[in-house]
């Protein structure tokens, strides 16, 4: 019998059916040993590869993305949403800190920062930094940059915490003073929407972020046609720009990952993303190509519709049955290979994240959930789990969670849509207009930060489909503002169990990011772990081969 989960062994023919399955959704390119791939080697601690540096070329990388940046606002860094509008515009603009390996904060624009008490902040701003028109950074600039991101009422205003004045407190030092602890803050600011902003031009007129990029980082903007192609030019004002391997960077937005590959294998492309782990196995034969598996701290979840009248998902107890059938380790193992790996509310790759095998839903039985549908009745209705189509294996998901809670006597039909459709069901719909539903959260780079979304009072989107929980709304604001790194490990379990227990939004796996590169082009230095998906981070530190064009 094939073990699928930690805790719970499925039966012999359900095993066979569900790799059956995978076959048929998939390439069936599990490793040899059936239910996972070999561990990858890390070219060094924290990383899949290190650029070397004995190469001392510079020149031109081609890069092939899947999807472009596309913003309600354009390209104002300070209200962008996506990872891929956070890693194109992260190439022009800096923060004031930056995150490592490790998901440790290091100096970026801030040159080193103290924290004389819980609350109170104080960066120096390097005095060297400049915007590519030549102008020095200023205080006035940073106290107006995060200023802006606080007020602006964005997605990741929300992450910028209790802030309760900034002010520059000398020509080179900033002050910033929360009304309470918060754990987050430096992470927040390591991310591109807490860029730092040519103030000065934004406050006459000058510039519009909207329309233009104009920051202190690497590159420039040479030319921009929205969903084919970008290309930048190193900054020569960049404090670092002397040693760019990487003096011009094509991005080219090709959304067939096949034309990707393709790309990659004949050499027209140094680099490319990839959505699907058959990207793995499919290049692995490429001569010149190397392809890792990054792991992200972005993940895979149901959601589990509470709001509909009459719905028998109004029952927690049929709620923790569903999340009791779904079979994390199954879904990495099948879907994905064994190349990715479950998590719980806290993406289970950042330090201090709750244990996945500590969740109740993965101490519970198979026969336990059984039970609850059948004196609930909750089999007699059957279940619309909707998915997009835009990303394919999310119908694979869908098909594997579905036979998982035909075990348990719950009938799911699955619906596929567009993107707008599904986003209307499932996000504007007062209730959602669904039993069930898959996506995708962005993980960030601190373990509470995507706990947010677990409150709607909080996150918005999600009041069509889930309520409002006292308890599980002050161990949010717990794992947020306790700073004891033991005290806040204990906050962060027993706010993952409430979640789990509550199963309106159950995580899944965390979700794959394939990087590949051809080796003769580029040597680039990729870290094995990312928080913020930013599949470019230390692009300055790639190095490339004489007389490199590619």
């Amino acid at each position: 019998m094939l073990k699928l989960s930690r805790t719970r062994a499925r039966g012999a023919s359900g095993a066979a059916l569900a790799l059956g399955l995978a076959c048929v959704l998939s390439s069936c390119a599990a490793s040899p040993g059936g239910t996972g791939a070999a561990p990858q080697e890390e070219a060094a601690p924290g990383y899949l590869a290190v650029a070397d540096d004995a190469l001392d070329g510079q020149g031109t990388l081609t890069v092939q993305l899947d999807y472009d940046t596309s913003e309600a606002d354009g390209l104002d860094p300070a209200t962008a949403q996506t990872a891929r509008s956070w890693s194109i515009m992260g190439l022009v603009y800096e923060t004031l800190v930056t995150t490592d390996e490790n998901f440790e904060i290091h100096p970026e624009l801030a040159t080193s920062w103290e924290q004389p008490n819980d609350t109170t902040y104080v960066f120096t701003i390097d005095t060297k930094a400049t915007f590519s028109n030549g102008r020095a950074v200023t205080a006035n600039d940073v106290v107006g940059s995060l200023q802006r991101q606080v007020d602006s009422m964005s997605v990741w205003s929300g992450q910028m915490g209790p802030v309760e004045s900034i002010q520059a407190t000398g020509d080179d030092e900033v002050t910033v003073k929360l009304t309470s602890p918060y754990a987050p803050f430096l992470s927040a600011l390591a991310n591109t929407p807490a860029a730092i902003l040519p103030m000065q031009e934004v406050n006459d007129g000058s510039v519009d972020l909207a329309t233009t990029m104009l920051g202190t980082g690497p590159y420039l903007v040479d030319a921009h046609r929205q969903d084919e192609s970008w290309s930048f030019t190193a900054n020569p004002k960049w404090r670092g720009g002397d040693d760019l391997a990487v003096q011009t960077l094509e991005l080219q937005i090709v959304d067939q990952e096949s034309t990707r590959q393709a790309a990659l294998r004949e050499g027209s492309a140094g680099l490319a993303n990839f959505g699907s782990i058959d990207a793995l196995t499919q290049l692995a034969d490429a001569s010149n190509a190397a392809v890792v598996n990054q792991t992200q701290s972005d993940f895979y979840y149901v959601n589990v519709n509470s709001q509909v009248p009459g719905s028998p998902l109004e029952d927690q107890d049929v709620r923790f049955a569903i999340n009791t059938a779904i079979d994390r380790q199954a879904i990495a193992d099948i879907v994905f290979a064994g190349e990715t790996a479950p998590t719980g509310v806290t993406p289970s790759n950042l330090p201090g994240a709750c244990a996945v095998d500590d969740l109740p839903s993965e101490k519970a039985t198979i026969d336990d959930a059984k039970k609850i549908i059948e004196e609930s009745g909750a089999g007699d209705t059957a279940l619309d789990m909707v998915v997009y189509t835009s990303e394919p294996v999310m119908g694979q998901i869908a098909q594997l969670v579905q036979q998982q809670l035909a075990e348990i006597g719950v009938t799911v039909n699955i619906e596929q849509f567009d993107t707008a459709t599904y986003n209307a069901r499932v996000f504007t719909a007062q209730p959602g207009d669904f039993d069930l539903s898959l996506g995708w959260f962005a993980g960030y780079v601190d373990p509470s930060m995507v706990t947010k979304w677990w409150n709607p009072e909080q996150a918005g989107f999600n009041v069509g489909f889930t309520g409002v929980h006292e308890d599980l709304n002050t161990l949010i604001a717990e794992g947020a503002s306790v700073t004891d790194p033991d005290d806040r490990a204990a906050v962060l379990t027993d706010l993952c169990a409430s979640a789990d227990k509550y199963s309106e939004i159950v995580p899944l796996v965390h979700r794959p990011s394939i990087i590949g590169y051809d080796s003769a082009a580029v040597s680039p230095t990729i870290q094995s772990n990312e928080g913020y998906g930013d599949i470019l981070r230390n692009i300055t530190d790639y190095r490339l081969p004489g007389n490199a064009s590619k």
